[in-house]
């Protein structure tokens, strides 16, 4: 089964850092597209960033573009988003997805498997 671990959320101020990791299980981060997405509150979900094999290729939302970097660790088997310069409109539930092959766009529906996510709050 594949399994996805979310964790590195939590309180930041504004103007702060925080580093957000997806842990997988049953698969490889190296041959796949993973992503990150986030939900506020009565808002629809919405892809942040996503990774696919190595690094050769990744996408950034223009919301977060220059703030916000993913980065995977191959040996580790796991995606990294390094959220920086963070708003109060960064603050909402974080989501790591994966699917298999070659990402297809930011949309979640393109995306197969999903963590439990992990709450970042920015005050």
């Amino acid at each position: 089964d594949v399994q996805l671990v979310e964790s590195g959320g939590g309180s930041a101020q504004a103007g702060g850092s925080l580093r957000l990791s997806c842990a997988a299980s049953g698969y490889a981060v190296s041959t796949g597209c993973i992503g990150w997405f986030r939900q506020a509150p009565g808002k629809e979900r919405e892809g942040v960033a996503r990774v696919y094999s190595g690094g050769d290729y990744t996408g950034v939302a223009d919301s977060v573009k220059g703030r916000f970097t993913i980065s995977q660790d191959n040996a580790k088997n796991t995606v990294y988003l390094q959220m920086n310069s963070l708003k109060p409109e960064d603050t909402a539930m974080y989501y790591c997805a994966a699917r298999w092959g070659l990402c297809r766009g930011d949309s979640p529906s393109a995306f197969t498997f999903w963590g439990q996510g992990t709450q970042v709050t920015v005050s």
